[in-house]
C-alpha cells in the first residue's frame, strides 16, 4: 500500500480486479485463488445474498466446484433440500390434480456415465457464503461495502477508483485486468458502450418470502424443486426453503400495465398465495419481497481491451432451468485459467480473445433454451409471442445444454465450426472443443476421474506401452515453450502413471487409437487430438500447443 501525494488517495495494485461479489464474482475469486493469481474483489453491498434464489446448480457447475475443492461444503449447505426433486405443475395443492413435468433430475442414475458430479439444489443465500469463505482461505482480497466509482484503461492496465461505503475513504486500484461481474444493469458495460442483442424483457415477478405453519401439511410428501400453480385466480411458482415453515412464492407482476411494487402489500400477497395453494384460511406471514425481471439479452461483445464481462453483465436469461447463474459461473471458470496463463507468461495475450469467441455463443444458445423452457413450464406472468425461444430452444432434456455444449471456435484446434454449440444429444467422445470424457482411473491406489487431472495446466494423455513417443514429446515441448504441460500415460505396466478402472478403453473413449494423444485444457475441454501416430510428434504437439496458447 502507498499513498499518492497528488491525490491523497491510498493506492493498491493487483493483477486482477473483480467488480461484483455475488455468485459469479465469488466464483471468479475462487478459481483465481486456486490458480494462485492474486486479485481484489469489490462489492457495494455489505455481505452476501440474503434472499433464497438461484438454487439450481447443474452438473457442469458442480464439476468445476468439485475441481475447486468446495463440492462437499456445498452439499453440506444444501442438505436441507437434498430430498427435493422434480417440477410439479398443478391448479392447486389441494387434492391430487396436476402433473409432474419431471419427477427426478437424474432418473436411473444414468448421469454417472458422464460425470463424477451431480446436480445440487443450493440456494444462492446458502451457496455464496461457502464461496466467500473458500475464496478468502485461498488469499482472495474481498472487500464488501466497497463501491466502484469510476475506471479507465490504457494499454498496460486499468485504473479504478473505489469508495468504502462504511468510512467514505477513496482508494485507487491499479489492475492489469478487470472482470465486470456487476449484474444485468452493469455500469461497466454501459461505460464501455457495449450494446445488447435479444428480445429484452420477457416478464416480471415479485419474489415473496413467507412463513406458514400449515403449508407443509398441504404439500405432504411432494418434495418438489418448484411447483407451478396455474389457477387463473392465483397463479405463481412455489419454492420450498426448508420443506417446513419457510417458503418463496413468485407472483406475476405487470409494470408494463402500470402496476407498481407498492401494490404488493402484505395482505395482497397473503391472499394471492392462499388462492394459488387452494386453502382460503392458510396461515401466511410475509417476511420479505423482491422484484425480479426475466429477460433475454446478450452483450454484443464480452471484452473491451483489458475489461471482461461475466455473468449477468454479459447475458440475461429467464430463470427457468437456472441456466443464467450456471452459465455465469462457467464464464468465470473459462476466464480464470486464461487470465492465469497470460499473467504467468505461458500464454500470449491473444488467448484472452477466445473468451468471447467461446462463451458468447454458449450464452446465445443457452438463453434460447431458457426462454423455451419458460414456455414449456408456463411460467407465471409469461405470455410469449408465437415462436418464442428462438433457434436452439428445442423442447427436451437439458443435459445437452448443461454438459454437452461445445466451442466450435476459440482456443481449440481441429473443432468443426459447423457443429452446433448445443447439440441435440449428449456426445462427449473427445472431439476438440467439447468437455473431455469422464473415466475412472487408478492412480497409485487412488480412484480418480479423468476430470481430476485438469485444473492448473494443460494435460496430454497418451497410452503406456505405445513407445512413449507422445510422452517424450510432451517433456521436450514443455521445456522449449516454457509451458507447464503435464503428461500422463494410461494403461498397464511400469510406464503407466494411470490405469483404467473396470477395463475402460481410454483411447476409444477419446476418439483416438492406442498410438494417439489428446491435449486437454485446464478447464477440461479438449484443445486438440492426434487420432494416431505421427512422424514427428514433437513438432505436431508444439504447433498445436503454440496455436492454442497464442505463443506465436
Amino acid at each position: 500500500m502507498n499513498r499518492s501525494e497528488a491525490t491523497g488517495e491510498i493506492g493498491h495494485r493487483t493483477p486482477v480486479l473483480i467488480v461484483g461479489g455475488s455468485l459469479v464474482g465469488l466464483s471468479t475469486s475462487l478459481f483465481l485463488g486456486r490458480l494462485g493469481v492474486p486479485h481484489t474483489l469489490v462489492e457495494r453491498h455489505a455481505g452476501t445474498s440474503v434472499h433464497p434464489r438461484g438454487r439450481g446448480n447443474n452438473v457442469r457447475t458442480m464439476e468445476v466446484f468439485r475441481g475447486a475443492g468446495v463440492r462437499q461444503r456445498i452439499h453440506e449447505a444444501a442438505k436441507i433440500l437434498s430430498s427435493n426433486n422434480g417440477i410439479l405443475q398443478t391448479p392447486s395443492l389441494v387434492g391430487d390434480a396436476g402433473e409432474w413435468l419431471f419427477r427426478q433430475i437424474d432418473p436411473g442414475g444414468g448421469l454417472a456415465r458422464f460425470s463424477p458430479a451431480e446436480w445440487c439444489l443450493c440456494s444462492q443465500n446458502d451457496l455464496e457464503p461457502v464461496l466467500l469463505e473458500a475464496a478468502r482461505e485461498l488469499g482472495g482480497d474481498l472487500r464488501y461495502s466497497t463501491e466502484l466509482m469510476s475506471f479507465e484503461q490504457d494499454a498496460e492496465g486499468v485504473t479504478a477508483r473505489v469508495k468504502s461505503r462504511e468510512t467514505g475513504e477513496h482508494t485507487t486500484i491499479r489492475a492489469e485486468y478487470l472482470v465486470a461481474a456487476d449484474g444485468p444493469r452493469s455500469p461497466i458495460r454501459e461505460q464501455l458502450g457495449i450494446g445488447q442483442t435479444g428480445p429484452g424483457d420477457l416478464f416480471h415477478n415479485v419474489s415473496i418470502t413467507f412463513e406458514s405453519r400449515d403449508l407443509a401439511a398441504v404439500v405432504g410428501d411432494r418434495r418438489f424443486i418448484v411447483c407451478y400453480l396455474t389457477s387463473p385466480e392465483g397463479d405463481g411458482a412455489l419454492l420450498p426453503v426448508d420443506n417446513g415453515e419457510r417458503w418463496v412464492f413468485h407472483a406475476p407482476w405487470h409494470p408494463e400495465h402500470g402496476e407498481t411494487l407498492e401494490e404488493f402489500t402484505d395482505e395482497r400477497c397473503r391472499e394471492h398465495i392462499r388462492r394459488a395453494v387452494g386453502v382460503p384460511d392458510l396461515h401466511v406471514e410475509v417476511t420479505g419481497r423482491a422484484p425480479w425481471h426475466a429477460a433475454e439479452r446478450i452483450a454484443e461483445r464480452y471484452a473491451d481491451g483489458r475489461v471482461f464481462l461475466a455473468g449477468d453483465s454479459a447475458h440475461e436469461m429467464p430463470p427457468t432451468g437456472a441456466f443464467g447463474s450456471n452459465t455465469g459461473i462457467q464464464d468465470a471458470h473459462n476466464l480464470a485459467w486464461k487470465l492465469s496463463a497470460v499473467l504467468d507468461g505461458w500464454a500470449g495475450p491473444g488467448l484472452l480473445d477466445s473468451y468471447d469467441a467461446e462463451r458468447r455463443p454458449v450464452a446465445e444458445a443457452t438463453s434460447a433454451r431458457a426462454s423455451s423452457r419458460s414456455v414449456e413450464h408456463s411460467h407465471p406472468g409469461y405470455s410469449p409471442e408465437p415462436g418464442a425461444g428462438g433457434p436452439g430452444g428445442k423442447r427436451g432434456g437439458i443435459l445437452n445444454v448443461a454438459l454437452g455444449y461445445r466451442y466450435p471456435r476459440g482456443a481449440v484446434l481441429g473443432a468443426d465450426p459447423a457443429v452446433p454449440v448445443v447439440p441435440d444429444g449428449l456426445r462427449l467422445t473427445g472431439e476438440p472443443g467439447s468437455r473431455a470424457p469422464h473415466l475412472w482411473l487408478d492412480r497409485s491406489g487412488d480412484r480418480i476421474s479423468t476430470l481430476d487431472l485438469y485444473e492448473r495446466t494443460p494435460v496430454l494423455l497418451s497410452s503406456a506401452g505405445a513407445l512413449g513417443a507422445w510422452h517424450t514429446a510432451a517433456a521436450r515441448v514443455a521445456e522449449r515453450l516454457a509451458v507447464p504441460l503435464a503428461s500422463y500415460r494410461i494403461g498397464e505396466g511400469p510406464d503407466a502413471e494411470l490405469a483404467p478402472v473396470d477395463g475402460e478403453d481410454w483411447a476409444a473413449a477419446h476418439g483416438v487409437t492406442v498410438d494417439g494423444a489428446v491435449l486437454v485444457r485446464p478447464d477440461g475441454f479438449v484443445a486438440w487430438r492426434a487420432e494416431g501416430t505421427s512422424e514427428d510428434p514433437e513438432s505436431a504437439l508444439r504447433a498445436a500447443l503454440a496455436t492454442v496458447l497464442d505463443l506465436g
